[in-house]
């Protein structure tokens, strides 16, 4: 990756446990040059100014997308995401919600893909119990990291710290 390359970690939280997640994940992505950004101050033409974007989205009640993203999505359906890499993370309870585990996933990724970017940093679905998503891919991969704060908070910290080194790898920082 070149040096400069305009990174951008993007996310939106109601309660706050994806802006935690999302702190964690530019902590151990140690870039100088990646902008932390609420999804809420957010505009279509602002995501012009990225070439490798990383978003967090939970998904909320019966596979929807949390407030902001929500607020958002019309507006989000309209970026060309053409020449963009693009990476995932997501929040879900697997239990409570088995069967729209992590649509979050799914719904900005299927957007990014039409609109013509690419994906990077699918997760494998093993080690997770539920019976639905949308947030898995035809490769039968989630689009992105997969946690479940709820129920596998202690799998947590081991899945950023793979999936982050994933993602540098695939992306070349």
């Amino acid at each position: 990756m070149s040096k400069n390359n305009k990174v951008a970690l993007i996310y939106g939280s109601d309660t706050g446990s994806t802006e935690y997640i999302s702190e964690i994940i530019a902590e151990k992505l140690a870039l100088e040059n990646i902008d932390f950004k609420d999804v809420v101050t957010m505009k279509p033409p602002d995501f012009a100014e990225y070439d490798i974007m990383i978003m967090g989205i939970p998904t909320w009640y019966i596979g929807e997308l949390q407030t902001d993203w929500d607020d958002f999505f019309e507006e989000f359906k309209t970026i060309d995401f053409t020449g963009k890499k693009v990476a995932f993370y997501g929040l879900g309870d697997q239990y409570g919600y088995p069967d729209n585990f992590q649509d979050g996933l799914g719904i900005l990724a299927e957007v990014v893909l039409d609109n013509g970017g690419e994906l990077y940093g699918y997760w494998p679905n093993e080690g997770y119990d539920f019976n639905e998503s949308l947030g898995v891919a035809p490769n039968g991969m989630f689009y992105g990291l997969a946690l479940d704060e709820d129920n596998q908070r202690d799998e947590s910290n081991d899945r950023i710290e793979k999936w982050v080194n994933q993602i540098k790898e695939e992306l070349q920082f």
